[in-house]
């Protein structure tokens, strides 16, 4: 993580670097507010500290000039204004966290950490040699290729890939796909075909294996 500390008091500054660098987080400095909405207009960071009281440019000044630009970093404001008018005004210029001073370093470490993930929330990826899904986005490729999928089959694939390398029969494939639908026999076969045809058949090495009698797998190794 890397973030912009916007704070007047050089030794508050270096403090907070000095413990926020014993977590991997690397920091910058602006001693004001000019200074901060420059180096936060032409740098991308994860985070913003923010002071309100600040020289030439106010810290409420500068969220909302970042904001009217468009810049949406998260914006954690740290103030000894503790007062609840203080605190509404920082929400409405944009400010996303709300601290006051004195403050512990854990509790802002935590604080933004916090910040940080609902930021940038963690992408779901599943990958299986060179076979790569994100869930969420429905995206789906080996190596650089993508997989143009039909809804069934996106929804058997994640299925597979999320017991990887365990073996789905083909029982739950129907119960977790149809739920309670009548499905026609002969239905999932028709869908397996399908999806081999799409994810393996194109590719040297096969990712859907048949264990006889059992069900299915995705995995890397054929069955032994």
């Amino acid at each position: 993580m890397k973030i912009l500390i916007i704070e007047d008091d050089h030794d508050l500054s270096l403090a907070i670097s000095e413990y926020l660098e014993l977590h991997h987080i690397d920091c910058d400095f602006a001693y004001n507010g000019e200074t901060g909405i420059q180096l936060a207009s032409q740098q991308t960071f994860d985070c913003v500290i923010l002071d309100n009281m600040l020289p030439k440019t106010q810290g409420m000044a500068v969220c909302r000039e970042l904001r009217e630009q468009g810049i949406d970093t998260p914006v954690l404001m740290l103030t000894a204004c503790d007062a609840e008018t203080d605190q509404l005004e920082g929400f409405r210029a944009g400010v996303d966290d709300y601290v006051v001073k004195p403050c512990t370093m854990p509790l802002l470490l935590a604080r933004l950490q916090a910040l940080h993930r609902r930021h940038h929330p963690v992408r779901e990826c599943i990958t299986i040699a060179d076979l790569t899904i994100y869930p969420k986005e429905h995206i789906a490729s080996r190596g650089d290729t993508p997989l143009k999928l039909t809804p069934i089959g996106w929804n058997i694939l994640v299925l597979l890939a999320r017991r990887s390398p365990t073996v789905v029969s083909k029982s739950d494939i129907e119960e977790a796909i149809w739920a309670s639908e009548d499905v026609r026999q002969g239905t999932i076969n028709v869908h397996l075909h399908h999806l081999r045809k799409v994810v393996d058949k194109p590719f040297a090495k096969t990712l859907i294996h048949t264990h006889v009698g059992i069900g299915l797998s995705l995995s890397e190794a054929p069955p032994v």
